[in-house]
């Protein structure tokens, strides 16, 4: 172990630039002084009308435009602006030339309702047409834009492009945990020597009326939609689901010797990772909650670090009855007696579940809670649930010192991924 190696002998990888656009607002100081003061960016759907609908809420970023609108289009919208912000804070390459690869985590793509009922019309389809149809209009003729603005690899391939990371741009999509997916990706890539910085980038644009109905009939989202704010309510005893969100998270990762090298600011160091997959069943953990211990251990090994060193969670704390339950379930089992004595928060109690952004995003506001040494809240934490004995950080901001922290990622299907972050110098 050198200076600038950790206990197994790789290169450590450090922070050095971060870009992040939530309900909130947009860039680190909007959304650290709101998250910080306990203020929801929760509010009523505009966008598309929600009559008829069970959850008529969400934390949506209406405040940036995009022409056309759809998923994938502000998927990239966010993706650019994070991007540029964190990328001016490395003070690392430029616009059209950064030094190493792409890592972006998004949701899965599909050609949303408008667009369907666009090229229906003007290709004369009936109401019989099938989705397969619609694809292969699509992809003729005068619908091109369309075939590629909804393919997988577009939005990858097009902020590759505009932002000339190295090689071919990797998305990734592992439900929820996607944001930890991609940063693991890139934790990866430095310590295998094979990059000395990485580009790393959590987007999410998925509140469409598609979206918002299948989590509805999985009875995953909360249906408390007055007033909007006392939505989400991670850990309460009335927690009764998660409140869906767009945004956007970006991280530089750098080799520390090569930070230092070129002078840059360390904001944090990723000191360890984890990630496991149980694929128990498609929206529930498995019941002993191993996958998410083992996550959780996993991530601390890989640190070199004991239980005993973790000082704050930033947990995934939705706000469903299920997963609430298993976090606290993997939390005490590697914490022991302790557990309950840990700070936990939960920014999705103020942003909603940005999916597959919510690693990214969450891992950034881990790193601003180590360096300013103060807690987010979990709001909304009236009634205690005593099958859940956390030490939430309840409705007001703490102040500590921290050296040490985890940010968790779990998503359906069994996908968990674990970070541990550490603090610079």
């Amino acid at each position: 172990m050198t200076q600038d190696t950790d206990h197994l002998g790789r290169p450590i990888v450090a922070i050095t630039g971060m870009g992040i656009v939530t309900s909130l607002g947009q860039g680190q100081s909007d959304n650290w002084g709101a998250l910080t003061r306990g203020v929801s960016g929760i509010r009523r759907i505009s966008r598309f009308p929600t009559a008829g609908l069970r959850t008529a809420i969400a934390g949506t970023v209406d405040f940036i435009p995009v022409a056309a609108m759809s998923a994938p289009a502000l998927a990239e919208r966010l993706a650019e602006l994070v991007i540029e912000e964190a990328i001016a804070e490395a003070a690392i390459g430029r616009i059209g030339d950064f030094p190493g690869p792409l890592l972006l985590a998004l949701p899965p793509i599909e050609i949303e309702w408008t667009q369907r009922l666009a090229i229906a019309a003007a290709s004369g389809a009936n109401e019989a047409v099938t989705y397969a149809d619609l694809l292969r209009t699509a992809g003729s003729g005068g619908f091109e834009p369309y075939y590629r603005r909804f393919l997988f690899g577009s939005v990858a391939e097009n902020l590759a492009d505009r932002f000339g990371t190295r090689g071919s741009p990797v998305a990734t999509s592992t439900a929820c945990a996607s944001g930890g997916t991609a940063i693991q990706l890139g934790v990866e890539a430095i310590r295998r020597r094979e990059t000395e910085a990485a580009l790393v980038v959590g987007t999410d644009a998925s509140v469409n009326p598609e979206s918002l109905i299948r989590f509805s009939l999985l009875s995953a989202l909360s249906t408390r939609n007055d007033p909007p704010a006392a939505a989400s309510r991670p850990f309460s005893k009335d927690r009764e689901g998660f409140v869906m969100a767009e945004g956007a998270g970006a991280l530089v990762l750098e080799s520390l010797s090569g930070a230092r090298a070129r002078g840059a600011a360390v904001l944090a160091v990723l000191e360890g990772c984890g990630e496991v997959a149980d694929g128990f069943h498609r929206t529930r953990s498995s019941p002993d909650g191993k996958p998410i211990i083992a996550c959780m251990r996993n991530a601390l090994i890989d640190a070199g670090l004991p239980p005993e060193a973790i000082g704050y969670v930033n947990a995934h704390g939705t706000g469903t009855p299920e997963n609430d339950k298993m976090e606290w379930v993997g939390l005490s089992a590697v914490f022991g007696a302790r557990a309950g004595a840990i700070p936990i928060s939960s920014n999705k109690s103020m942003i909603g579940h940005s999916l597959t952004a919510a690693g990214a995003v969450e891992a950034i506001f881990t790193v601003l809670s180590i360096r300013d040494g103060l807690l987010p809240p979990t709001i909304n934490y009236e009634t205690p649930d005593p099958a859940l004995p956390v030490d939430c950080v309840p409705n007001v901001a703490r102040a500590a010192s921290v050296r040490h922290a985890i940010s968790n990622s779990f998503g359906f299907g069994g996908q968990n991924v674990c970070l541990v972050i550490g603090a610079a110098g």
